[in-house]
């Protein structure tokens, strides 16, 4: 999500702007007020002017829809879910005489650009209002309604749609604002179910929302290790009563005594029949005799806390819409933000609600393979690895000659994501009768032949858990190489799979050079991301890393709701993240942090002063009565001199009279307990993908390892890679590719793509040119963008391939 403008000037110009100051407590003081059925129709005929609303006098919200909002009016709002200015379906607005008194009161108030945050729908009545606008006004004009100069300063409207939708249901964005949110609310409470479900031998049928996307339904199907799920881009054909009764029948056998299926609002069988919770319910009852039990979730998928993946993302797109409005001109089209390849983006929008009715009406038309195409390509795979992990069918088995010996390794330090990495691993080697290894304590373990098989329902309940339920530490193979390979040799291991951060990375790397030496090494291996830092190179993320941030995010909000109780306060929060800012960049933008210290920039005298004179300014310039604690982030490893205590006392000794400082160190509660569903998903996508490229490079399997001899033809270096993230893809990197784009000495990549974010933290804080010009703020030097002839990697030219990057193909 890299906040990366065409428009050199955007955030020069953002900084420059000064603090304004609106009237914005409206909406706190009289919030609720006035007849719900007026909310629901067009703005009231006596809504005030700009002149009403300088008078202090009677400070009401009632029949006032516009209300002049200021840099203060919004402090807060990160951490409430759903819509505090008020959100309504309105009829009258589908009438032309509904759109023309909107035009109306647009006029009155001197507006001529609307950021529209909705569905399809709304985006769509957005559009509509644009066209008609130059008649609409000629309207007002000609009847006296507006003046002449009103008339002439309002000759064109600009709209730019944001898609607010939980059902992520919109083409063109890999993700719109709200749909992570819902997941966790549905994870949440499937994680809950679950318990009770297994501890009384229940099934439970549960229904989420979705219209007609699965989106929500699939990724929690993937997210809670559900057994069975119903969405209407792959509906069940013939009698699928009998499929899923022997699905889950044959899981009851095998030991599993819960069972959970999901099934979306939308779902549908072949013939476009809806499949509801209830008829789902009545089949296991009647025919497993189960005691089942139909939840139906309902609107509390769209409330509770924002996740951090949303308010990132609200956040990035909001700042690209005021962008979008302010380059807009007559002749270009209405814009739609959107997200794709992890770049911000704006696609015409009218083309945008095109593609997802398309989605709609392939379904209508019983052409579901069209439909799934329509999805991005993590739909698909998410699919795919939901069949392969709840099937027990023998019907995907290899061929005798082609089943391998699989070991999983974990390696470094704990992350949200592991297990449920491990268990889709797994389930996919035994969809293939491949046999899963577990190599428990890491190296170490490797070494002292600590190594088990896996089963089927051993991993059952691994995606809610955090942690290694292997094991893991730093050890490295290099303690002992020839050890190292004689445990794989003895172990018969076709291929190797290892979950970790920068430690499974140079672990990998070791063994590749080795192989020169140990033919043992001659079999694939690859590496799946995992650490909380997210400094893998090559890798948008890592996995841990999300669930990482909304533990920070959860802890800042409590933070900052103490640090408002006591009014004048800052608190300095120091997260981990070792020599990357990732984790403190990303989560100060979450909770709206005022300043942010990372090791990329580090701290020095000179921006230690500039930033206590900013919050000196800011603080002087908060209404009497309503000041607010405010946010620090410092990442550990910023500064050896300038400590997270060394810090906060000097903001203590600076604010004097106008706040107070205090710390907080997270350490290493930022692990987590649960993995985040975003992590769930990611893990078993990376998963599916890497076994399968195991699968792919097993080239050395026909000979017997007692035959093998030391050979000069040693294995293709891809056959020992890292799986990465790269926008909505998933690409396998070699080796010597991703050491070439890593400092080594500093166990990070050479360039990041959320590098920009840091300076959009500090303008979002308020830092608009209130710095004393006795502390002007230096230009800070950007790391230089390792580069390949005209390829450059990190998010600015993600749209050219990068050199020996090979997209995970399908199998």
């Amino acid at each position: 999500m890299a906040f990366d403008s065409k428009d050199p000037n955007a955030i020069a110009r953002l900084s420059d702007a000064p603090l304004s100051f609106g009237y914005g407590a409206l909406l706190r003081d009289g919030a609720g007020e006035g007849d719900p059925e007026e909310l629901a129709a067009t703005f009231s005929d006596h809504a005030p002017t700009i002149e009403d609303e300088v008078d202090d006098a009677g400070r009401s919200l009632k029949d006032r829809y516009i209300v002049r909002v200021g840099w203060d009016d919004t402090r807060g709002w990160l951490a409430e879910g759903g819509t505090l200015i008020g959100s309504s379906r309105c009829p009258a607005f589908r009438t032309r005489e509904g759109r023309l008194k909107a035009v109306h009161n647009l006029i009155k108030y001197g507006i001529d650009c609307l950021a529209v945050c909705g569905g399809d729908g709304s985006l769509t009545g957005a559009d509509v209002l644009r066209g008609e606008w130059p008649d609409l006004i000629r309207e007002l004009h000609s009847d006296g309604t507006i003046t002449d100069d009103q008339y002439e300063e309002h000759q064109h409207l600009n709209i730019v749609g944001l898609v607010g939708s939980i059902d992520n249901d919109m083409s063109m964005t890999d993700q719109t604002i709200g749909a992570d949110t819902a997941l966790h609310r549905i994870c949440e409470a499937v994680d809950s179910i679950s318990s009770t479900a297994s501890s009384h031998s229940r099934a439970f049928v549960i229904e989420v929302m979705g219209r007609h996307c699965g989106w929500l339904a699939l990724m929690a199907g993937v997210a809670t290790g559900a057994d069975f799920i119903f969405i209407p881009e792959d509906p069940p054909s013939g009698s699928w009563e009998d499929d899923m009764c022997a699905v889950l029948h044959h899981h009851r056998q095998i030991g599993k005594r819960k069972s959970i299926v999901i099934v979306a609002e939308g779902a549908l069988d072949a013939n476009l029949k809806p499949i509801k919770g209830d008829y789902v319910k009545e089949i296991l009852s009647k025919r497993l005799g189960l005691d089942t039990r139909l939840t139906t979730l309902g609107h509390t998928q769209r409330g509770g806390m924002p996740s951090a993946a949303d308010r990132i993302l609200a956040s990035l797109q909001g700042v690209k819409a005021v962008e979008a409005l302010l380059e807009a001109t007559p002749e270009t089209p209405s814009y739609m933000i959107g997200i794709q390849e992890n770049k911000i983006t704006k696609v015409p929008l009218l083309e945008a609600v095109a593609r997802t009715k398309a989605v709609a009406e392939a379904i209508e038309s019983k052409d579901f393979a069209r439909a799934i195409s329509y999805r991005d390509a993590d739909f698909q795979d998410m699919l795919e690895a939901f069949k392969i992990s709840s099937s027990l069918s023998q019907t995907d088995h290899a061929p005798e000659g082609q089943r391998l010996r699989i070991a999983i390794i974990h390696v470094g330090a704990p992350a949200g994501g592991m297990n449920a990495a491990t268990r889709q691993a797994v389930r996919y080697c035994l969809a293939r009768a491949h046999t899963p290894l577990a190599i428990h304590n890491g190296f170490e373990g490797l070494l002292e032949d600590n190594i088990t098989e896996l089963t089927w329902l051993r991993v059952d309940n691994w995606t809610t858990r955090g942690g290694s339920e292997l094991g893991t530490n730093r050890t490295l193979p290099s303690v002992d190489m020839g050890g190292i390979a004689a445990a794989l040799q003895r172990h018969k291991i076709d291929g190797l799979l290892l979950i970790g951060g920068f430690e499974a990375f140079s672990a990998v790397t070791m063994l590749e050079k080795s192989r020169k030496d140990y033919p043992a090494l001659h079999i694939p291996m690859i590496h799946i991301p995992a650490t909380i830092s997210n400094n893998v190179p090559l890798t948008d993320f890592s996995l841990g890393s999300d669930t990482s941030l909304n533990v920070l995010v959860a802890a800042c909000d409590s933070i900052k709701q103490s640090a408002s109780a006591s009014r004048n306060r800052v608190f300095v929060v120091e997260t981990q993240g070792g020599m990357s800012g990732y984790l403190a960049t990303l989560g100060a933008l979450a909770v709206g942090a005022v300043i942010v210290y990372t090791p990329e920039e580090g701290i020095n005298l000179r921006t230690l002063l500039e930033d206590a004179e900013f919050l000196k300014e800011r603080y002087k310039l908060d209404e009497k009565g309503q000041q607010e604690g405010r946010l620090v982030v410092r990442s550990e490893k910023s500064s050896s001199v300038y400590t997270t205590d060394f810090v906060t006392k000097v903001l203590k000794e600076e604010g004097k009279d106008l706040f107070d400082a205090r710390s907080a160190q997270l350490g290493h509660t930022l692990q987590g307990l649960v993995p985040s569903p975003l992590d769930r998903t990611r893990a078993a996508r990376m998963a599916l993908l890497s076994v399968k490229f195991l699968e792919r490079h097993a080239h050395a399997r026909s000979q017997d390892y007692t035959g093998r001899r030391r050979t000069a033809d040693l294995p293709p270096a891809d056959t020992a890679a890292m799986i990465a993230v790269r926008g909505s893809k998933v690409l396998y990197a070699n080796m010597s590719d991703v050491l070439s784009h890593t400092d080594v000495k500093l166990r990070r990549g050479e360039d990041v793509w959320w590098y920009d974010i840091k300076r959009l933290v500090e303008i979002l804080g308020g830092r608009t040119g209130l710095v004393s010009t006795l502390f002007a703020q230096p230009k800070r030097k950007r790391p230089v963008r390792p580069r390949y002839g005209s390829y450059q990697i990190a998010g600015v030219n993600d749209d050219c391939p990068v050199p020996n990057f090979n997209p995970a193909p399908k199998v």
